[in-house]
C-alpha cells in the first residue's frame, strides 16, 4: 500500500539522519516520528507521532498524523484539543470516526496560554496548516482543501481560523513553509467561545470560576480592562465574506461555556450570507459521549464531505 511504504520509508530515513539540523527537523524529516498501526474494526489506521512542524524560542511544535491506511490521497482534517488554552494535548483525539470514514486527521500541538499570550496559539495553528500543505505528498493525503475542526476552547480557536482566512496580520511568521496557504475550507466547532467580551456576563458562577482565570493567562487580564485585545480574539467581530463555512454543536445544558457563545456566532455569519450550520445537542453538558454519537458523527461528516470530497 502506497501511503504505508511511505510512511516506513520516511521512518526509516529518519533514523540515518537524526544528527541533520534542526531546519531539516522542521521540513517533515523529524527523527522522532514513529509508526504504529491500529487495526480496530475494519479500517487500519497508520499514526506518525510527534513530527516537528516549527520550532519556537528552542521549543519545538509537534503534531500526529493518522491515516487510514486503506485510502490513497485521504482528504485532510486538522484536530484542535481543548482544555481552556492552558492545559490538554494532541494525544487527546475524541474519535477515530472521522478516520475510518477515510479522512486524514493531523492533531496539533500548539503553545499553551501558561507559555504564550494570545495570538500566539493562532500563529501556531497556521505555521501547522502551511506545514501540512507542504508535505502533503510526503505523508499521502490531499491538502488542497483541509477542514478544521476543535473542542471547548480548540472550538474557539478554529473558530478564530475559520474568520481570518487571508488575514495577514493573523498569519505570524513560524516555521519553513511561508509560501503555503494557511486557509481552510470548513470548520467545526465544539461547544466553543465566540465572544470574549460577552463570555463572564453569560456565564454561570461555575463558568465563571473556570473561564476569569483562564482568560488572565490567555489574553493577559480581563475583558473589560482589555478590549481591544479582547475583541481580536473574538471572532464573532471578524466574521466576513472570507470566512469558511462553520458548523457548530453546543450542549444546552452546557454549565461552563454558555450556548449563547455559539448563538452569537450564529447570528454573526447569517449577518455576513457565509454559510453556517447550528446544531443544539439536547441534554449534553460541557463535552463527553453526546457530542460523537454515530448520529452526530454523521452530521460532522456530512459537513465535512460537501466541502472537501
Amino acid at each position: 500500500m502506497l501511503v504505508s511504504a511511505a510512511i516506513r520509508n520516511l521512518v526509516a530515513v529518519s533514523k540515518v539522519i537524526c544528527w541533520l539540523a534542526t531546519t531539516l527537523m522542521i521540513m517533515g524529516v523529524s527523527a522522532q516520528a514513529q509508526e504504529s498501526t491500529n487495526t480496530s474494526g475494519s479500517t487500519g489506521i497508520i499514526k506518525v507521532s510527534d513530527i516537528i512542524y516549527a520550532q519556537v524560542n528552542e521549543h519545538d511544535l509537534n503534531l500526529d498524523i493518522y491515516l487510514p491506511d486503506s485510502v490513497e490521497n485521504a482528504p485532510l482534517l486538522v484536530y484542535i484539543h481543548g482544555g481552556g488554552w492552558l492545559r490538554g494535548s494532541k494525544d487527546e483525539l475524541p474519535t477515530d470516526a472521522f478516520i475510518k470514514a477515510g479522512y486524514a486527521v493531523a492533531s496539533v500541538e500548539f503553545r499553551t496560554s501558561s507559555v504564550a499570550m494570545f495570538p500566539a496559539q493562532i500563529h501556531d495553528i497556521k505555521a501547522a496548516l502551511r506545514y501540512l500543505r507542504g508535505n502533503a505528498d510526503e505523508y499521502g493525503f490531499d491538502a488542497s482543501r483541509i477542514g478544521i475542526y476543535g473542542t471547548s476552547s480548540g472550538g474557539h480557536l478554529v473558530s478564530v481560523i475559520a474568520v481570518s482566512n487571508g488575514n495577514a496580520k493573523m498569519e505570524g511568521v513560524l516555521g519553513v513553509h511561508l509560501d503555503q496557504s494557511s486557509d481552510v475550507q470548513a470548520v467545526v466547532s465544539y461547544y466553543g467561545a465566540s465572544n470574549l467580551t460577552s463570555i463572564l456576563n453569560q456565564s454561570t458562577p461555575h463558568g465563571l470560576s473556570v473561564r476569569s482565570a483562564a482568560l488572565d493567562l490567555f489574553i493577559g487580564g480581563q475583558p473589560e480592562d482589555l478590549p481591544e485585545l479582547a475583541r481580536l480574539a473574538s471572532p464573532v467581530f471578524h466574521v466576513d465574506p472570507n470566512s469558511a463555512p462553520l458548523l457548530m454543536l453546543h450542549g444546552d445544558q452546557d454549565p461552563q461555556m454558555p450556548i449563547n457563545q455559539s448563538h452569537e456566532m450564529h447570528h454573526a455569519y447569517q449577518q455576513q450570507g457565509v454559510e453556517v450550520q447550528f446544531e443544539v445537542v439536547h441534554g449534553a453538558a460541557h463535552g463527553g459521549p453526546h457530542f460523537v454519537t454515530d448520529a452526530n458523527n454523521a452530521i460532522v461528516k456530512e459537513f465535512f464531505d460537501r466541502h472537501l470530497r
